[in-house]
């Protein structure tokens, strides 16, 4: 498990940097949030039916439920009408219905390349009509593979890079533990972050980010 000591102390001495030298932190400031009560955490768990991955629980408590992190930050986590919900650009996308679920891993390779040159070329039709037919049934092919709720089963989304562009926190099946870049809205797919040649956890991800930050700026004095 990730050691957290002093990492929220870094994160929030470079509140007064310069902060437009490192990507998205003029969105998220430097800050966090509150971190959550070992209670808070339970409940979250408990609603979820699933634990979450050890380092992630123990940021959660020891440095903060979001805030300051990749890209716009974390999306924090917080309890609204009763239940916990992450909050953020595209956090809904997450069926927290569906965490218990393992999370499919990869997709076939050669499967996603034909599904994606099968996507209709509006140039390749006289009629938009017909070519609006086309795209319309590649669509809904399209959502039933790749973007269906159940692609992302087992996993929560927690930040975004803008372009819809995100990242996903696997939480259950073989991957648990590990982050995985959305790049769906690029006709892409889920797939493993890495460090080092490495599939990224969340707390290999998460220091790699404030050592990176750290160097891109000065302290603030």
């Amino acid at each position: 498990m990730t050691d957290w000591t002093g990492v929220r102390e870094r994160v929030l001495a470079l509140r007064e940097s310069e902060k437009n030298r490192v990507f998205g932190a003029i969105g998220h400031g430097f800050e966090l949030e509150d971190s959550l009560s070992s209670d808070g955490l339970a409940e979250l768990e408990a609603q979820l039916g699933v634990g979450l991955p050890a380092d992630y629980r123990s940021f959660l408590m020891d440095v903060g439920a979001g805030g300051a992190g990749p890209s716009y930050g974390l999306y924090p986590v917080r309890q609204m009408a009763g239940r916990w919900h992450w909050l953020g650009d595209g956090a809904d996308l997450a069926d927290l219905e569906l965490v218990h679920e393992p999370f499919p891993g990869l997709l076939d390779a050669e499967m996603l390349a034909a599904l994606y040159a099968e996507q209709p070329d509006e140039e390749e039709f006289e009629d938009i009509e017909v070519f609006d037919a086309a795209h319309e049934a590649w669509e809904k092919r399209a959502g039933e593979i790749v973007r269906t709720p159940k692609r992302t089963a087992g996993a929560v989304c927690v930040c975004h890079h803008g372009c819809a562009l995100r990242t996903w926190l696997i939480v259950t099946g073989p991957e648990r533990g590990t982050m995985w870049f959305d790049t769906r809205a690029d006709d892409g797919d889920l797939t493993p972050e890495l460090i080092d040649g490495e599939p990224a956890t969340f707390g290999r991800w998460y220091l790699a980010w404030l050592s990176e930050a750290e160097a891109a700026v000065p302290r603030a004095r």
